[in-house]
């Protein structure tokens, strides 16, 4: 069974609550911390050490994110889990902590192999409500989710040496309007 944890927050609040608004999952490899991009021509950002672990952090992020706020309810969809909160929101000049999935560590192959690895928590975290996923590393079985959900969900995939991009960003935008 998947255990799913969140901590609550106050903040990102201004636009309208938190439950009208859909919920946008944020993952952070390939989507704010880069990789893959050619050494001799990096992308806007810089790297950080991060628990010891370098990490390049998308120059954009934080402005996107802080934008996306004002029409969803955000929340980390990684496996850093809570860490995430003990250094991106100070590195992308963003109040925290977000709510945060846990992820069900199972040695079982045969669970892991039938749906993505975050499926489960995602669908115990929100399932009726509308959201919004952001990552690198979706699979047909999230596609297949996702269509067989039935509250508005859209899937944006990003490419890890990119990270999530503006019109990206502005696609989210028009479809929280469009569904809340």
């Amino acid at each position: 069974m998947h255990v799913q944890e969140i901590k609550e927050r106050s903040e990102f609040r201004e636009a309208a609550p938190a439950r009208t608004r859909p919920l946008l999952l944020l993952d952070i490899d390939g989507v704010i911390s880069l990789f893959g991009f050619p050494p001799h021509d990096p992308p806007a950002g810089r790297f950080h050490a991060i628990e010891g672990i370098p990490h390049f952090l998308s120059a954009a992020a934080g402005a996107q994110l802080a934008k996306l706020a004002g029409c969803f309810e955000l929340a980390w969809a990684s496996g850093w889990e809570d860490r995430a909160n003990d250094h991106l929101p100070h590195l992308l000049g963003l109040p925290g902590p977000l709510p945060f999935l846990r992820f069900a560590r199972s040695g079982s192959a045969g669970s892991s192999m039938r749906a993505h690895w975050k499926l489960a928590a995602v669908d115990a975290y929100a399932p009726a409500r509308a959201l919004a996923w952001i990552d690198d590393a979706f699979d047909t079985s999230c596609e297949h989710w996702a269509a067989a959900r039935q509250a508005p969900t859209l899937l944006i995939a990003t490419e890890p040496a990119v990270g999530l991009t503006d019109a990206q960003a502005d696609r989210l935008i028009a479809w929280a309007s469009s569904v809340s």
